[in-house]
């Protein structure tokens, strides 16, 4: 009786997939992680990021290895060094322990640190090597 068309694509983007990657709570994943979009972790990682757009790390997260990517956006465990050509944010839940080099930084209120930060203009933090910059050892924070 009804027939239902399929609606005309918008601009072509029917057919494409969506420009956000996700990692799961309860995933583990273990290596290095290459993406051209923006990627939201919730499970835990032990290995080097690298991404060309936005990393949100969620408050149940644990990442083990070094960031490289255009912003952060932090409410979980980070140990590594964090090399962000544009904005850090971490959150009040954010435990980052290591070394943060970027053009710019927003820290929460209750957000932890436990390393050194670098802020630059975006072209000098693109060139900056990572090397000097180290993990900085877990510290108990009940201590």
């Amino acid at each position: 009786m009804f027939t239902q068309k399929n609606p005309a694509p918008l601009n072509g983007t029917a057919n494409k997939m969506p420009n956000l990657n996700m990692i799961s709570e309860g995933t583990s994943v273990k290596g290095t992680i290459n993406s051209k979009s923006d990627i939201r972790i919730a499970g835990r990682i032990e290995g080097e990021i690298v991404c060309k757009g936005k990393v949100i790390i969620s408050s149940p997260a644990e990442i083990e290895g070094n960031i490289s990517s255009i912003e952060a956006d932090v409410a979980g465990k980070v140990r590594g060094i964090l090399k962000i050509t544009g904005k850090v944010t971490l959150r009040n839940t954010a435990q980052m322990i290591g070394d943060i080099i970027t053009k710019s930084l927003v820290v929460e209120e209750g957000a932890f640190i436990n390393g050194s930060c670098r802020m630059s203009k975006q072209d000098i933090v693109e060139n900056l090597p990572s090397k000097g910059f180290q993990r900085a050892e877990l510290v108990n924070q009940n201590s």
